[in-house]
Order: structure tokens, then sequence, then C-alpha cells
């Protein structure tokens, strides 16, 4: 197999959450097939469920049509058996950002894949080079970090590690490409492009509340309108999921110091298990 876009016919995701169904859906849109694995049937099974409905609402919208929303489900299969991605040309993990679980997935997809096939991991914070060294073919490693929601966001972040092979690069952006998204590139730093910047806007907005600056709907407001931005900080954190905005923070306070120290109130509410929409109770509540 050679590294080009067109070698590219089967996608194997691995995690069936959120952001993995979201990257099955869009490729399974795009003509690819897709392997949905997760560690458990029933997280399969609600990663599945849930491209079907964000199907179903595309139909009922009129964004695609009933046969289109059909193929995209049927292109997709989904598994807990992390064998069956063995065939797979490019694989997208997409587990919890949490450095020892990703490194023992690489380690396992390295060993079973064709050398020649692309290893990619949606993280948003984490090193690619170490994600890499627990391979022996790290320069088939690379960051491919989609944004949230997946089926809806138009950019993906391409990160390169110390080894991440030209080719490869090429190939990622080529992949992104035929999804309908547009690339950018970033070095192997701490939270990349994307969270360096836009975690601790999220942080002080949150500080800003905290400290009554203003209501939690006039600081939205204020940057929603102040800088045209889609949404606000608070509500943006509570879409991303405030255990993850937390998490990313953590990472990026534990390699630059205080300028990245997460908010009081971010903690607290994570700790209360009030995460954002996913819990129904974030900063702000949902059905």
């Amino acid at each position: 197999m050679t590294r080009d876009i067109e070698s590219v016919e089967q996608v194997g995701v691995v995690g069936a959450g959120t952001m993995g169904s979201g990257i099955a859906q869009v490729a399974a849109a795009t003509g690819y097939d897709v392997i949905l694995r997760d560690i458990e049937t029933k997280y399969v099974e609600d990663g599945l469920a849930a491209i079907a409905d964000r199907v179903d609402r595309d139909v009922e919208a009129e964004r695609r049509s009933e046969n289109e929303a059909a193929m995209i489900q049927e292109r997709i299969s989904g598994t807990t058996t992390l064998d069956d991605l063995t065939a797979c040309d490019l694989i997208v993990e997409a587990a919890v950002e949490d450095m020892d679980i990703k490194q023992d997935i690489f380690s396992d997809l390295d060993a079973m894949t064709s050398e020649d096939a692309i290893l990619a991991t949606n993280t948003s914070t984490l090193s690619i080079t170490s994600i890499a060294s627990v391979t022996k073919y790290p320069e088939r490693v690379i960051g491919i970090h989609f944004m949230n929601p997946v089926p809806v966001m138009d950019g993906v972040e391409l990160v390169a590690g110390e080894k991440t092979a030209d080719d490869v690069l090429t190939l990622a952006r080529s992949f992104t490409e035929t999804l309908g998204k547009e690339a950018w590139v970033s070095d192997d730093k701490p939270g990349f492009v994307t969270n360096r910047i836009l975690m601790p806007w999220i942080n002080e907005g949150i500080r800003a509340y905290n400290e009554d600056v203003a209501t939690k709907e006039d600081i939205d407001k204020g940057m929603t309108l102040g800088t045209n931005a889609p949404m606000g900080p608070l509500t943006l954190a509570d879409h991303i999921g405030l255990d993850v905005c937390l998490h990313a923070t953590e990472t990026l306070y534990n390699e630059f110091g205080d300028r990245y120290k997460p908010a009081y109130l971010l903690k607290r509410k994570v700790e209360a298990g009030d995460l954002g929409k996913k819990t129904g109770k974030g900063f702000y509540e949902y059905e």
C-alpha cells in the first residue's frame, strides 16, 4: 500500500462517544466503510444510535435524503474487538484524554495493523510524540483533532509528532479535505493552536462570572456580540463538557504554570458532576 488518499478505503474509529461517532458519521457520509469500536457493546450501540438520530434529523430538516441517511448507517459497523480494525487503512483514536489509555491503544494498533496504515489520534492536548513513542512505526502516527460537533464544524487541526512522516501529514490533510473539512497545522506543543488559545478564554469567562463581573448571560452576550464569536465562553464550555475543559486547562497549567491555572468554579462544577450539556446542567440547564 502506498500512502495516498486513493489507498484509504476502510476507516477505523476507536471510541464511540460524541467525537468518535461524529468522526464515523462524516467518514461514512463521504463514502468510506467505517468500523466503530468501543470497549463495551452498550457504548457501541449508543454511538450508532447517536449517528442514526443525527442523520434522521438531517432528513427531517431536508439536509439529506432518506436514501443518503440509510447509506451512511449501512457503511458503519460496530465492534468491541480491536482486532476487527486490522485491515483498516486509517484509524482515528477518539478515546478519553488519558495518556496511558491512548498509549495502550496505539501499542496494540501498531502491532496488529500494516506498517503502511495511518494511526491518528483525536487528542486535543496530549503530545503526539509521546503517544507515538510506544509504537514501532512512530512515523505513521499523527494528530487529527476534529472540532465538536464533528458533523457541523468545518475545521480540523493536524499535529505532526517529532517523527511523523511528511507523506502521512499530506495524506491526513487530503483525508480531511475529502470529508469536507479545512485543516490547519500545529506543532506538537501543549494545547496545539486551538486549546492553547481557547481554554484561557473560557477559563477567564468563568472567573469573570465567579467574581460577579456580569451575569453569565451578559458575559456570553458580550463575547458573542463584541467579538463575533458564535457563542460565549460559558455556553461553549457547557457544549464542550466542563470535565474536558478542566482536563485541558490542567494539562496546560502543568506545562506553562499560573497563566493557565483552572478557575475555582470550573473545578467545583466538575466535582459536583455538572459537566454541561451532556449531563443536563453546567452553567446553564438543558433538557
